[in-house]
């Protein structure tokens, strides 16, 4: 407990000399002569976060870790209270490779050479700036010490439960240092929710056509690819180690390719090597076999990736739930209070969506762009669409699937096409949404 808050209060102060004998000297108009042109509007590039960070410890961690000498058994508590705060040490550290590129140009000027001298520090701005990183590592080896110390004692549940969730910082402040040197993916990252895991595993893969069959692929020497898994999505990516000189770099990822979440399933066990396993997409059209460095690693991921598809169906009962509380509203409801959401009817020849107008009107069974797929109600026992469990959404072995939707009577439909909004009051498609066809009203609109 010592240790931890005596380190505690040495960080703090070497933050705030790094803030006032470096951060602010940029500011000082004793020293502009002094600044190289290339730390121009550069201030945020090279400290990062950092004064968030001091400021949080300062007025924050830094007493609540100090309130706990006399009481050490609160201090998984304090630790656990403070979790989201913690974050902070991804956005620092996914800055880093940009500070560390910018003081390699400017780091033996005058002006760094002045403020450490004033500073009288022994080491450079770059080590201090390294402070951050170390100290959150730092952190799990000493709630482990104080595991040790702990055993069956009050307060040990928090304290492991806080040592669980410092290696998870860690390894969420890792996983994103990776996403940062992800290159050519033309999205935005931001958009495929939170990465869940990242790893580099060999990887055969299989278009289906006809009758194909995925099991004489190991003959083929597999791809080296770099996996990162999101909540919305997986990419698949090539990792690149060294320069063009041959000399070693950090490694950058080179996007390849992607898959929806919404259009994946996962087979447990592929015959023949148990650290196998297999990602297939809209319905085994697509077949990836996925070969793990390790059974742990193999594991992790197959639970990891049944979390999100079990995920994704519990949101989809919770939407049907929904939608069937709405449809009885407007059932039940004067036409005057309902209001409806338009969907614009793309004009026939349209190239990018294949959506047409029927004559059929409302008692269609499908149109093109659209798959009619039956969403009954949550009180009946018949679910035969919506899958009940991840079980249904995965294979324990491998094997070809039957991805056929049924149709019911109801005029509900999967969308298969993507449609983007032109106006505001449209909305955005992607395939897979379920909709519900109210009705076709004037000037082609459903």
């Amino acid at each position: 407990m010592n240790e931890l808050i005596e380190t505690e209060r040495l960080y703090v102060e070497e933050l705030q000399s790094i803030i006032e004998g470096y951060a602010a000297a940029l500011d000082n108009s004793e020293m502009i002569h002094l600044i190289p042109p290339v730390l121009e509007n550069k201030k945020d590039v090279l400290f990062g976060n950092l004064a968030d960070i001091y400021t949080f410890h300062n007025r924050t961690f830094l007493k609540e870790l100090e309130n706990c000498m006399e009481k050490p058994e609160l201090v998984g508590t304090c630790f656990l209270k403070r979790k989201e705060e913690l974050q902070i040490y991804e956005k620092y550290c996914q800055n880093k490779p940009r500070s560390e590129a910018l003081w390699r140009q400017c780091g033996d000027s005058l002006f760094f050479q002045e403020c450490q001298k004033r500073l009288d520090h022994k080491l450079s701005l770059d080590a201090y700036l390294l402070k951050p990183v170390q100290r959150i590592t730092k952190y799990q080896l000493l709630l482990k010490e104080m595991l040790k110390c702990s055993k069956n004692s009050e307060g040990t549940a928090e304290l492991e439960e806080a040592l669980a969730t410092m290696l998870d910082i860690i390894k969420s402040v890792n996983d994103s240092m990776h996403q940062i040197a992800i290159t050519g993916f033309e999205g935005n990252l931001n958009d495929l929710g939170k990465l869940l895991m990242q790893g580099s595993f060999n990887v055969w893969t299989d278009h289906k056509k006809g009758h194909n069959k995925v099991k004489d692929l190991a003959r083929f020497k597999p791809m080296q690819r770099h996996l990162f898994l999101y909540n919305k999505m997986i990419l698949f990516c090539k990792k690149r180690e060294e320069n063009s000189d041959g000399h070693e770099k950090s490694p950058s990822y080179s996007f390849k390719h992607s898959l929806k979440m919404s259009a994946v399933g996962i087979t447990e066990n592929v015959k023949g090597d148990a650290k196998k396993f297999e990602i297939w997409y809209n319905g085994r059209e697509e077949v990836y076999i996925i070969q793990a460095p390790s059974m742990d690693v193999k594991n992790t991921w197959v639970s990891e990736i049944r979390k999100v598809l079990t995920g994704q169906l519990e949101a989809c009962k919770e939407a049907s739930q929904l939608h069937q509380r709405i449809t009885e509203n407007i059932y039940h409801a004067p036409m005057r209070n309902v209001r409806k959401v338009a969907l614009r009817q793309s004009d026939s020849s349209s190239p990018e969506t294949g959506y047409k107008r029927s004559d059929s009107g409302p008692n269609m069974r499908q149109k093109r762009g659209w798959t009619q797929r039956r969403l009954p109600s949550m009180d009946t026992e018949d679910f035969e669409t919506i899958p009940s469990s991840a079980e249904e959404l995965s294979n324990s072995s491998d094997g070809d699937e039957d991805s056929s939707n049924k149709n019911g009577e109801h005029n509900r439909f999967q969308v298969q096409l993507t449609y983007e909004s032109r106006a505001p009051q449209e909305m955005s498609l992607e395939p897979g949404d379920l909709v519900q066809f109210l009705e076709e009203v004037e000037n082609g609109h459903w």
